[in-house]
């Protein structure tokens, strides 16, 4: 079968498709046949025809609001959705049309850069982005320039950059060292230890390695990694060896959630170090899918000839990205938020979701079916799996049963070196209420009576039963 090919119903179930009351005003005066699904329909439909049609069929979908998988900002202020639509229709690559929209652009990432303590935030560079995904591979483009230019000698003759990341990082790194041939040097976990460690790091540190990748908020479980002890690692590196290697702190998640409740904690631009910096405005940035930000410490970090330039009101405008169209819309949405939450909103928005995810944590683990691996103490996120004396189910019956009641609670299992160790997580977003987990609770506690009383887990190949993939 060839792909995306879909079934092929009969004339009458087509015709049958389509409600009488989706027609003109004459109820049966449209009823002819409903529009194909895998071809260009042969006329067009009045609006409200089409509309109704694609909204019917959009109603499978689950309920953004009930999906803990996502860290995906779902809930927005009426406000920022009206803004939103104003500005759909204006393309963003467009600086020089649409001045102020480049403008708000630009002041998100000077803020960005005095919330992540740039040394000098009116020099820091920065951009917006679709999400962290085509920030992460920007980032990874600097750092491989970088490293090429100090290597002009070598590369690309006999040297082959490589990039030292934890296992654990989202798929999109992959993608980068795959896209533009890199050496991915992934530290795996080890038991209790689900993320990069700084002596693991430095040890795979070599004369070709363009940078070590931190991440400030796992995904698998929401742990941040320990960016300034990875730092002092390859301090002590270059002490010894002269290697000066460099470190991206990919903060999609973390670095709008530890400026705000973490202050204490060091992993920005306060570290020499660090040299770049991204993060999702659509996560923690609160701002409906579609934006993300990378910042680079000073101008010398990011390589001058990747840097394009447009005129823009008669001026210079520097642009970085790898993609072109695209609306400005979400730039627009996260100056919104910026102005509308301040420093002390943001701390209230973030502190409620951790406050909602620690205490979620607790009553599962006092149900005493579950251990937990984290706590939602850092990322409001926690991941946590079967005790061990459960034999009866599994975090895949698990999540399969909350579907039921229309939860999104993802299942998966580790990555090298802990295949054994398959887990469910829980993101707490802004919207996921006290009330929400209460009800997440009252529907784990009907569910669990039922799963107990399984003789075997429902599903033994975990391969198949995953539910989520990173």
């Amino acid at each position: 079968m060839a792909l995306h090919q879909g079934p092929h119903p009969s004339p009458a179930e087509r015709r049958l498709a389509l409600n009488p009351f989706f027609g003109e005003a004459n109820p049966v005066g449209g009823m002819t046949e409903a529009p194909p699904h895998h071809r260009l329909p042969d006329g067009p439909l009045p609006p409200m025809s089409a509309y109704q049609l694609v909204h019917d069929e959009l109603m499978l979908d689950g309920n953004s609001r009930l999906n803990l998988a996502t860290f995906v900002t779902t809930w927005m202020e009426p406000q920022a959705g009206v803004l939103m639509a104003e500005c759909r229709d204006k393309n963003m690559i467009d600086k020089d049309e649409y001045p102020r929209t480049a403008e708000l652009e630009r002041r998100c990432v000077a803020m960005l850069a005095d919330l992540w303590n740039a040394p000098d935030p009116s020099t820091a560079v920065g951009c917006s982005t679709t999400g962290s995904s085509e920030a992460c591979m920007l980032a990874g483009l600097a750092l491989k320039r970088r490293w090429a230019t100090r290597n002009a000698d070598r590369y690309p003759g006999s040297a082959r950059p490589n990039l030292v990341m934890g296992v654990n990082v989202q798929v999109c790194w992959e993608k980068f060292c795959n896209f533009w041939e890199v050496e991915a040097r992934l530290v795996p976990m080890d038991g209790d230890r689900f993320h990069l460690d700084a002596e693991s790091a430095a040890a795979l540190c070599d004369e070709n390695t363009i940078g070590v990748v931190a991440i400030l908020g796992s995904t698998f479980d929401g742990s941040y990694e320990p960016v300034a002890e990875i730092c002092a690692a390859l301090d002590a590196l270059q002490e010894r060896t002269g290697l000066d290697i460099p470190v991206h702190v990919d903060g999609a998640s973390g670095a709008m959630v530890a400026p705000f409740l973490d202050e204490d904690l060091v992993w920005d631009f306060r570290l020499p170090r660090v040299s770049s910096i991204n993060t999702s405005g659509h996560k923690y940035g609160l701002v409906y899918p579609g934006v993300g930000w990378a910042l680079w410490r000073s101008p010398v970090e990011l390589p001058e000839e990747l840097v394009f330039r447009v005129n823009y009101l008669g001026g210079d405008m520097p642009t970085f990205a790898l993609n072109f169209s695209r609306p400005g819309a979400q730039v627009v949405a996260q100056y919104y938020t910026f102005l509308r939450l301040g420093r002390e909103g943001y701390r209230a928005v973030q502190q409620t979701a951790r406050d909602v995810a620690r205490g979620l944590a607790e009553r599962i683990e006092a149900m005493g079916d579950f251990r937990l691996l984290t706590r939602g103490n850092e990322l409001p996120v926690f991941a946590f799996t079967t005790s061990s004396d459960v034999t009866s189910f599994n975090v895949f019956d698990v999540s399969r049963r909350l579907r039921e009641r229309g939860w999104l609670v993802p299942a998966y299992t580790f990555p090298a070196h802990r295949e054994d160790l398959s887990v469910l997580r829980v993101v707490c977003r802004n919207g996921f209420s006290a009330d929400l987990a209460d009800l997440l609770i009252e529907d784990l506690r009907q569910l669990l009576p039922e799963l107990r009383s399984q003789s075997q887990p429902f599903t033994q190949d975990a391969a198949a039963a995953t539910s989520f993939h990173h």
